[in-house]
């Protein structure tokens, strides 16, 4: 069966930006490029190659910053900064380098890289194997039994693989318990609240307990009275907030095994790895 390993482009570049950036690194080219982002991307990515063998392979990104989930919450990200200065160059950098290796580079404008990863995930689990290289934990709610999720750790090559038996054994809920875990508890990086006073541990409590958002509101009565005056005075943002975290599975993009079959052209890369001067990579082809 052939494996299909979707990455998370986003994560992946901002993990290898700020782990470097820190220090200063940018890594700037002849040209004056700052190349550290896509140079941890690359890495990031072919030592998961390495690791995985995937068969296929497809890269997804974010469009911009406006989503769908702007418009039903005017708060939603508006806590992030924007990018720093080093890092928007390569935005385009990143795309070209993904080219050169002939893997396709996807993204929708409305739509968040996790959508498009969502989808794309469940359109091709009938067919082949998927797994889903990120840092971020939301993605989890996708796992199938033909989907696993990869979760980078610290480092490079340091994964948590996660299917739906190792998801049950670490937090006790099913994948899919995890939009109703994400809209209790809020989530801070998205900025949108949840339900205030409810963390991780009380919601895992109540969702393995009653099962759902809906159950929870149906047994009110047999939450302690905290419990039940927090839920009451938020059940339009629990449910508002149900809505930001699940990950949309039937956005407008598509790409076939045909397209995604990962094969690449060593001149072509080494090429293209030599023209923005990326020191190293020929180690990880």
């Amino acid at each position: 069966m052939p494996s299909f390993l979707l990455v998370d482009g986003m994560a992946l570049l901002f993990r290898a930006f700020y782990a470097t950036a820190a220090t200063g690194q940018f890594m700037i080219n002849s040209k004056g490029m700052p190349t550290n982002a896509v140079q941890g991307f690359l890495k990031h990515m072919l030592t998961a190659v390495n690791y995985f063998s995937p068969t296929h392979m497809a890269v997804c990104w974010d469009m911009g910053s406006a989503t769908f989930r702007n418009e039903l919450f005017e708060g939603y990200k508006a806590n992030r900064s924007s990018a720093p200065i080093e890092m928007v160059p390569q935005f385009d950098l990143v795309k070209e380098a993904v080219e050169a290796f002939d893997i396709p580079n996807i993204g929708l404008p409305g739509f968040e890289a996790d959508d498009c990863i969502g989808t794309l995930a469940k359109a091709s689990s009938t067919a082949s194997s998927v797994s889903i290289l990120t840092g971020d934990q939301d993605m989890l709610q996708l796992i199938e039994s033909n989907i696993s999720v990869i979760l980078l750790k610290k480092g490079f090559g340091n994964y948590e693989v996660h299917n739906p038996d190792t998801f049950y054994e670490w937090k006790g809920i099913t994948p899919r318990q995890m939009i109703d875990l994400k809209a209790l508890m809020g989530d801070t990086a998205d900025n949108y609240p949840g339900v205030k006073g409810i963390g991780e541990k009380t919601a895992l409590k109540l969702l393995i307990q009653f099962g759902s958002i809906e159950g929870i509101l149906e047994n009110l009565d047999s939450l302690t009275k905290t419990q039940k005056a927090k839920i009451e005075s938020a059940v339009d943002m629990l449910h508002l907030s149900r809505q930001l975290a699940e990950i949309k599975c039937d956005v407008p993009v598509s790409c076939s095994l045909e397209e995604a079959a990962f094969q690449y052209d060593r001149e072509k890369v080494k090429y293209m790895a030599q023209h923005h001067e990326f020191k190293g990579l020929h180690r990880l082809l």
